[in-house]
């Protein structure tokens, strides 16, 4: 499974390790000639660097972008395009003591359970840096999202709660109330100062998106948009709208009614069955406190055996202002997606280019579930030959091409082409078995 892979808008792959060398991005299949934004990326990529932010780490990276390739003369060659971000300021001697420890709240256990190793230098690909790649990639995403709009809140941090409002004094908590920030402030100097993290509650509010996004019944907007957000670390859940709140309501309350000016209230927070509406897209996701941890815990190392941990080294009191441009650059992903999906099944025009891209795509789509085919014939092959049954079973093969030529007709489709391209499958199938 390329678990590092996400296909979007364009498709991404992204690379390196907390205390390794550097981390970085791949970007696939984007369209040739567009102006390359590397200063909007390197923005982008400085917006979410961790220096100078209330309760933050001390380790300053310069987090400078390279272009390795893929642009040429400040535009786009329609290549794969390889952005690299050296890490200058890494201590990886830092963790040499916590070599066979499991540390608590990390995902060292669980990544050594299936992989039966862990970087322990930071956590590695575990470690929020990886998600510098992220936000690096989604930049390139900003002209084609048009009018699409971002704003944040910060709803709770440790035992401090705001309410949202629309305007209030820029900080980099994105903390709403100006009376009770310099109290917040110094509750995350004091945790610091105990070697203690906090966790906290942030509002994203996307305006701008058009209606009809999205798409039953599996690649649902807000699903999309879940798991993208649920893909970064410390995100813990996530609701759309009044959320949790709903189950306290009746439906009288809860829906979204409308008259001839549109809407009247925005409860489902902007989508409805899976696709956008046109209204505010509103959800709210919680963020763990940071795991790393200078006071004393309970924990165990390679072997099963009990013991002590205290973590030193340089982490975040609070993860709160770094993420916040992450959850920007993983909705970008998608929306981006959604809108190009849209415009191709709405009928709009789409450039030669466009269209290339969009097959392109498909076919890598039929070239990985391809390949999983040829794992799971793999998989037969080694089960048939345990248990002495016979490779070919022309029963279930005749079952096949009777389905597939039922399904071809169904679908305006050549069952003589289907049948050949089932026969090359088979036989390549058949070849690893």
């Amino acid at each position: 499974m390329r678990s590092n892979y996400w296909q979007s808008w364009y498709g991404i792959t992204t690379f390196g390790e907390s205390h390794g060398k550097a981390v970085g991005v791949v970007l696939d299949d984007v369209i040739p000639g567009i102006r390359f934004p590397l200063t909007a990326i390197q923005d982008a990529v400085n917006r979410r660097k961790s220096a100078g932010k209330p309760g933050a780490t001390s380790r300053h990276e310069a987090d400078t972008v390279e272009v390795l390739s893929g642009v040429f003369e400040g535009k786009t060659t329609g290549t794969p395009i390889c952005l690299l971000v050296q890490n200058t300021d890494a201590h990886p001697r830092d963790y040499q003591s916590l070599e066979e420890i499991f540390r608590p709240g990390h995902g060292d256990f669980s990544w050594f359970s299936k992989f039966k190793i862990f970087d322990h230098r930071g956590g590695g690909r575990a470690s929020g840096r990886e998600t510098l790649a992220r936000v690096a990639a989604a930049s390139l995403a900003d002209s084609f999202l048009g009018a699409v709009s971002f704003h944040f809140a910060t709803l709770r941090i440790g035992s401090y709660a705001s309410s949202y409002q629309d305007a209030y004094t820029p900080n980099p908590l994105h903390w709403p109330d100006a009376d009770t920030l310099p109290d917040v402030l110094q509750y995350l100097e004091e945790l610091q100062s105990q070697g203690n993290s906090v966790g906290g509650i942030i509002q994203c509010v996307i305006s701008g998106v058009p209606a009809g996004l999205g798409d039953p019944v599996f690649e649902k907007l807000e699903a999309n948009l879940a798991k993208a957000v649920l893909s970064i670390g410390s995100i813990k859940g996530i609701e759309f709208g009044d959320g949790f709140a709903l189950g306290a309501l009746h439906g009288s309350q809860a829906n979204d009614q409308m008259d001839d000016g549109g809407f009247l209230s925005n409860h489902n927070g902007g989508i409805l069955g899976g696709i956008s509406t046109g209204e505010k897209i509103v959800f709210r996701c919680v963020i763990k406190p940071t795991p790393s941890i200078g006071i004393p815990q309970r924990t165990a190392n390679r072997q099963g055996d009990a013991v002590s941990i205290q973590i030193n080294g340089r982490h975040d009191t609070c993860i709160i202002p770094r993420i916040i441009p992450v959850i920007e650059a993983m909705c970008k992903l998608v929306l981006a997606d959604a809108i190009a999906h849209q415009r191709l099944i709405s009928g709009e025009s789409a450039t030669l280019a466009q269209l290339r891209e969009s097959i392109d795509k498909i076919d890598e789509d039929i070239l990985m579930a391809l390949y999983r085919r040829m794992q799971i014939s793999a998989h037969i092959g080694a089960l048939k030959a345990a248990t002495g049954a016979p490779i070919f079973d022309g029963t279930r093969e005749e079952m096949l091409f009777a389905s597939l030529h039922e399904k071809a007709r169904l679908l305006n489709l050549s069952p003589t082409t289907v049948e050949a391209i089932w026969h090359a499958i088979l036989w390549e199938s058949k070849a690893h078995q």
